[in-house]
C-alpha cells in the first residue's frame, strides 16, 4: 500500500486519480451511454453491479473473481492479466 501510495505522490496524480470520485459525489450530470465495447473484471472486495454498469456501458465481457480487490494488480496479477488478455484477445 505505502508503494502506491508513494507513486501517487512522486508522480504528482493522485489529484486526478481521484477525481472521477469526486465528480460523483458532487456532479449533476450522469454520463451519457457510449457504444464503445466495455469490459468489466469485478474482483472480490469491489463492488460493480452489472444492471447499473449497463445502463450506459456496451458490456461485451464481465468476469467475476473471488479474490483479489481494488488494487487488483498487486493483489491478484495473474486473474488480471488473464482477463486483459481474455478480452482484447478477440478484438486483434
Amino acid at each position: 500500500m505505502l508503494t502506491d501510495v508513494t507513486l501517487y505522490w512522486l508522480t504528482r496524480t493522485a489529484g486526478s486519480a481521484a477525481n472521477m470520485y469526486y465528480e460523483s459525489m458532487h456532479g449533476t450530470n450522469w454520463p451519457t451511454p457510449s457504444d464503445v465495447p466495455t469490459g468489466v473484471a469485478n474482483f472480490a472486495e469491489d463492488v460493480a453491479i452489472r444492471r447499473y454498469a449497463e445502463q450506459n456501458n456496451r458490456i461485451v465481457h464481465w468476469s467475476e473473481f473471488d479474490r483479489g480487490g481494488h488494487f487488483a494488480a498487486l493483489e491478484a496479477p495473474d486473474l488480471l492479466v488473464g482477463d486483459v488478455r481474455a478480452f482484447f484477445g478477440p478484438l486483434r
